[in-house]
């Protein structure tokens, strides 16, 4: 084990660096070069909303990526999907077999976005590569990561990126306005709403930031404890939990209520990721929901738009069980699946390998030596980030390009400073003690592969449901009449969800339960 020493304006950090191995198509323990010396594959993998890699002309040519293939001895041909066109390119990519050397999805093997390609034979099991070109895989991720990636056959079909904290995502605050309105930090949704009311008369655009389906501007959701993608028991049957009408029904009647009162934006239901992330960082909005991990990087950018501004992580908003908090994320963020027909099947492997390695975390904590740091008798001084365009690059590196790590921070940069390493303590603080979750079944339901109409993907309700959500939000139809909705839900296939649910968690066949 390496010990590196960080030295940044003052501060140290000693970081235990994690296993090393061999670069990936080169000598070392894991045998011979590969054929013909680089190992040449294509692979496709969201922008996540990062500008630095959305705007670049030409990102094969991107002096990351660059760097990146000399030190693994490869040749990338990159496919980059913009984020908001993740789901619908995934689509089309399956559709037209148009299907890459290495393709990234989210989450496990059910993802609805492989849209049963895993079933149908487009990628290869990868349980021999492993075993022969990923160790260090293999002993760096966590059994249930791996697990989240296995089918009912012991075949493990794909490398998965893995989070140690389920409590990813926070509700945020510019902290500078709320100190303006001379109000406590809000707790329960009513204070959360004056919060809001204050910052409108401030004159603040967007009290609340919303989003389209409500992905990430959820937090009123799990302030009910409504999140789609969980189950819970009533009476004698497993449903999901939108089946808790009241709950469903204050939801909302509270973005009904922000709506009307222009707390929210009235185009906040068709407001994509990057107008959201825009006009967060213009200082256009007081209170919002993301993934904890960005605040620095976000913090920053928004300082160069709005002098003085500071943004905040707090507790989300509480509901009447007096808890609350934002959708627990499973153990496994993205993951990646090698096309059965890929040429050199054991070089990607080595590849991903190597991401596990000190030479890797050394690579995308602090990037090149000489340029983003310099290292003198084991200590390395690392040349933070200056400006807002550093900034989204540095995040583009650190999270976009590394693609198996785990993803709840990263340890080397925040340590570097006082507002990371408290950061790192709101994860144990704030974030540890919220969030939902409920029954999940892993594999999926097979009723949800019939019907895309009834599932819930990721963030979202299901269509079905999410449409008459809206129009109720919207005041087009009547809350009281959401009941109605989840008759329709039942009817396309909704009880054969639920009696699958219930049979399966009665015999105890995959069941997941709730963490918290």
């Amino acid at each position: 084990m390496k010990k590196w020493l960080l030295v940044v304006t003052g501060a140290a950090l000693t970081a235990t660096s994690v296993i090393g191995c061999a670069q990936p198509g080169s000598q070392g323990s894991e045998g011979t070069a590969s054929p013909g010396g680089k190992t040449s594959f294509s692979i496709s993998f969201r922008s996540g909303n990062i500008s630095y890699a959305e705007n670049h002309p030409n990102i094969n040519e991107e002096k990351w990526v660059k760097k990146l293939e000399e030190l693994t001895n490869t040749n990338l041909d990159i496919r980059l999907m913009p984020h908001k066109e993740f789901d619908q390119k995934m689509i089309q990519m399956f559709a037209i077999n148009d299907i890459p050397d290495v393709v990234q999805a989210s989450a496990g093997l059910t993802n609805p976005q492989l849209a049963g390609s895993v079933q149908s034979g487009v990628f290869m099991p990868l349980n021999d590569l492993l075993n022969k070109h990923g160790k260090n895989l293999l002993a760096k991720i966590p059994k249930d990561a791996w697990e989240k990636e296995t089918d009912a056959n012991g075949n493990i079909y794909a490398i998965p990126e893995w989070l140690s904290n389920p409590s990813r995502r926070a509700t945020w605050i510019r902290a500078d306005l709320l100190e303006k309105t001379g109000l406590p930090e809000p707790k329960t949704v009513d204070d959360y709403l004056n919060v809001m009311r204050a910052f409108k008369k401030m004159g603040v655009e967007n009290p609340y930031m919303g989003r389209e389906d409500f992905v990430y501007s959820d937090a009123f959701f799990g302030a009910n404890d409504v999140f789609a993608n969980f189950f819970m028991k009533q009476g004698d049957q497993i449903v999901p939990k939108f089946f808790n009408v009241e709950g469903m029904q204050r939801t909302m009647q509270t973005y009904k209520t922000m709506l009307e009162e222009g707390l929210i934006s009235k185009e906040f239901a068709t407001t994509n990721p990057t107008k959201f992330k825009n006009d967060i960082l213009a200082g256009k909005a007081g209170i919002w929901n993301m993934n904890a991990n960005l605040l620095i990087q976000w913090d920053n950018q928004l300082k160069e738009s709005v002098p003085g501004a500071k943004m905040k992580l707090i507790s989300s908003p509480t509901g009447p069980d007096g808890k609350g908090g934002l959708r627990l994320v499973g153990n496994v963020t993205r993951a990646y699946f090698i096309n059965k027909n890929a040429k050199d099947p054991a070089g990607i492997i080595k590849f991903f390998d190597w991401m596990v390695s000190d030479e890797a975390e050394k690579f995308f904590t602090f990037g090149i030596k000489g340029e983003n740091y310099t290292e003198e008798n084991g200590k390395i001084n690392y040349k933070a980030p200056a400006n807002a365009l550093e900034v989204d690059e540095e995040t583009y590196r650190q999270t976009l390009l590394w693609f198996v790590q785990d993803t709840t921070y990263n340890k080397g940069s925040l340590s570097l400073t006082p507002e990371g390493q408290n950061l790192m303590k709101l994860y144990d603080t704030v974030l540890a003690k919220e969030g939902r979750d409920g029954i999940q079944f892993e594999p999926q339901l097979q009723g949800y592969t019939k019907n895309p109409d009834i599932t819930p993907t990721g963030d979202k309700l299901p269509p079905v449901v999410l449409v008459h959500v809206i129009k109720m939000v919207y005041g087009k139809e009547n809350i009281a009449d959401y009941p109605k909705v989840l008759e329709e839900w039942k009817s396309k296939g909704g009880n054969e969800i639920i009696k699958e649910a219930t049979e399966r968690y009665n015999k105890k066949e995959g069941v997941i339960l709730s963490k918290k």
